[in-house]
């Protein structure tokens, strides 16, 4: 198996899980609106997996045969950082499984001082990979690795379950912070389960892919923002 075929393989089995599970939501009628200001038809809550323990135990063991595929056996990193609130659930599982120190990080900065936004293991000088859930337009990724940098870890690298690779920008500015992101799933591997699998309503797929074909107006068009946030000076 290549290693194309092995990230295809991983991926359409976190897309399952999430369909599963009930994580993709699809709203008809009225759009949700994202953290990020974003208008969108489809909601990917992957929290749902958090709870049960099967579906847990399932995502911890693709989490690890990614990382290890991308990474090594031997990862590059000191310590697990979980970004919050729903990358902590996850770096907690990873960090424990590997035997590696954990931290986690806050949006922003909670009273000050130099760790004001990251706890638990010593920041300084680690190595640090970054786990969170989910990444739309990168916003929350850059303030965590702002946060870990300040406090004194080396990040390079972000990992997330899915990559909601809709909305413009996002790539760009991780590039410019000099951060690389690292995904499980994406858009790609649940619509092409979903062609071999049926596992979404045709309605639902149909409403997702005329979304996915321009989806910065179709939140223009829907009372969401308009336009990506302008790179970092």
């Amino acid at each position: 198996m290549t290693g194309t075929d092995a990230t295809a393989d991983l991926g359409a089995a976190m897309a399952k899980l999430l369909l599963q599970a009930g994580a993709i939501q699809v709203s008809r009628d009225r759009p949700f609106v994202l953290a990020a200001g974003w208008a969108s038809p489809v909601y990917v809550d992957c929290r749902r997996l958090i709870g049960a323990p099967r579906q847990r135990a399932a995502v911890t063991a693709l989490v690890l045969t990614d990382l290890t595929r991308r990474f090594g056996a031997e990862l590059p990193f000191d310590a697990i950082a979980g970004g919050e609130t729903a990358g902590i659930p996850w770096a907690t599982v990873i960090a424990d499984r590997l035997g590696m120190k954990l931290l986690y990080v806050r949006k922003r900065p909670l009273g000050i001082g130099r760790n004001a936004q990251v706890e638990g293991a010593e920041a300084a000088g680690a190595r640090v990979l970054l786990i969170d859930d989910l990444a739309t337009d990168m916003a929350s990724k850059l303030a965590f690795a702002r946060g870990l940098r300040m406090a004194g870890a080396i990040v390079t690298d972000a990992w997330v379950l899915f990559h909601n690779q809709a909305f413009p920008g996002g790539e760009e500015r991780l590039a410019q912070a000099g951060l690389a992101l690292h995904a499980l799933a994406g858009w790609p591997d649940v619509l092409r389960l979903d062609a071999q699998e049926r596992l979404l309503d045709p309605a639902d797929r149909a409403v997702i892919e005329r979304f996915l074909a321009d989806p910065a107006a179709w939140s223009a068009e829907h009372g969401g923002r308009r336009a990506p946030a302008k790179p970092m000076a």
